[in-house]
């Protein structure tokens, strides 16, 4: 097995026996960057002398018996929103083509602190405001969408460009490009991992977190983003222990939810079907399906909206009236209908979080997470606009994959998506799990006891070479 293909715990466990060096698996993995990136298109910025330089300190720490933790010489990707000094942070747009980041973003500190050896910074959709990533294909297949607005993270991990990356969620986009790719993403709970440094799409509803291959590796990179930060108001005064993915795969006592509404209503058969299966071996491994109605589903969109789009205007106000002509057209579009939101309209949608919020904890008393679909549909094909059910209903393709991951950003509560099948196609499924506030402990543990007893869990896409 060549090094990029180990899974971040693994390629760890060898550099610490001092099995493999540093050195070897960033030229290793910078080695695949050039083999599928012609295809692909994950990076805007590829840092590899930057990365080279990192894996030799690594290296010679690793010599005198030095390690950092778990991620000690890990080459990784960090979405095109966050900051690292002398790095470009273009965010996707025109407006940012020349600039340079100044300092790092925490999350970047951290992760140079932990021993990291940064590979580049991945494509997102402009500013974040989209589900597509158009500079980016699938790993799976080249002519279908990454998704978004991580997708530049997403791809860049399926395909072994990346021991792991970073990326960004607003209404989905860590999840749904990691759905779509076929790898593990983890939104933290509100406030959890700092975002200072960090190019915002909409305070309220943003959070940083990874996308990785495995259960475990998501467990790994998130220990080392939690902590308090002075730098970001929301960011919770919470230690950066606790949040491992307990090994064992036994699950007893631990209660499913089900939605027999909302989340399985306007899903592609397969994915319905392969998600029914993996809450099928939950309960095999001891888990306790329990049916559950989700709370106030006729609001999600208006509120996700309501919130989101605003917000976003507001952070782009000045650049909007001064070089409105840099937005990609359809980042334009939804910026200038934000200054059409009145005031009193995104008061009420805050009080509507506030009301969903307060209904999802009430849930939780019942359920300890609740599984279900990450998305309704695998990856369409690049530029198809719309999604046609079965009904007839019609919904564009950016509705279709926020409708089942917004309501994780309105209320804030921990989301993991991880592969649990293919369609026909030979498309990759994902199944979201979600948990109480600060209850990633309990979300990677199911996670990870899945992925654990579960058929061809943690592989690269098929990328044609």
């Amino acid at each position: 097995m060549r090094p990029y293909e180990l899974t971040l715990a693994s390629a760890s466990a060898a550099v610490r026996s001092r099995r493999l060096s540093p050195v070897e698996l960033a030229d290793s993995v910078l080695g695949r960057i050039e083999q599928v990136e012609p295809r692909l298109r994950a990076y805007s910025v590829v840092t590899a002398d930057r990365a080279r330089q990192a894996a030799r300190r690594a290296e010679h720490e690793a010599a005198a018996g030095r390690f950092r933790g778990p991620l000690h010489g890990a080459p990784m990707g960090l979405k095109d929103l966050i900051d690292v000094a002398g790095v470009p942070t273009a965010a996707g747009s025109r407006l940012r083509a020349d600039h340079l980041a100044d300092a790092d973003s925490t999350v970047a500190s951290r992760l140079a602190d932990a021993g990291t050896a940064l590979l580049g910074k991945t494509h997102t959709h402009e500013f974040a405001y989209g589900l597509i990533t158009p500079q980016t294909s699938n790993a799976w297949d080249q002519d279908r969408i990454a998704g978004g607005s991580s997708g530049g993270s997403a791809v860049a991990v399926a395909a072994g460009a990346a021991m792991f990356a970073l990326g960004t969620d607003t209404g989905g986009s860590i999840r749904v490009p990691a759905a779509l790719n076929g790898v593990v993403g983890l939104k933290p709970t509100y406030g959890l991992v700092s975002r200072h440094g960090v190019t915002s799409l909409s305070w309220s509803l943003d959070h940083v977190g990874p996308i990785t291959r495995t259960v475990e590796d998501a467990a790994l990179v998130l220990s080392a983003l939690v902590g308090p930060d002075p730098h970001d108001p929301a960011c919770l005064r919470v230690s950066p222990t606790g949040h491992q993915a307990p090994a064992g795969p036994d699950l007893d006592g631990l209660r499913v939810g089900v939605p027999r509404n909302y989340y399985f209503e306007r899903v592609d058969p397969e994915v319905e079907a392969a998600v029914r299966r993996a809450v099928e071996h939950l309960r095999d491994l001891g888990a306790e399906p329990v049916e559950v109605e989700i709370p106030m589903t006729r609001y999600v969109q208006a509120v996700q909206w309501g919130l989101m789009v605003p917000e976003a205007t507001s952070y782009h106000e000045r650049t909007l009236r001064s070089a409105a002509d840099l937005y990609a057209p359809d980042v334009r579009v939804l910026l200038e209908a934000g200054e059409l939101v009145l005031a009193g309209d995104y008061l009420r949608a805050q009080r509507a979080r506030t009301l969903m919020r307060e209904a999802w904890l009430r849930l939780f008393d019942r359920v300890d997470v609740i599984a279900a679909p990450t998305v309704p549909t695998t990856a369409v094909r690049a530029g198809q606009s719309v999604v046609t059910w079965a009904d007839g209903v019609t919904e564009s393709v950016s509705d279709c994959y926020v409708r089942l991951s917004a309501p994780a950003n309105i209320t804030g509560v921990p989301a993991l998506t991880l592969p649990v099948g293919r369609d026909r196609a030979g498309m990759p499924i994902g199944m979201q799990l979600m948990g109480r506030p600060l209850g990633e402990a309990t979300v990677l543990r199911v996670g990870r006891a899945y992925e654990r007893t579960a058929a061809a869990t943690g592989g690269l896409a098929p990328v044609v070479d």
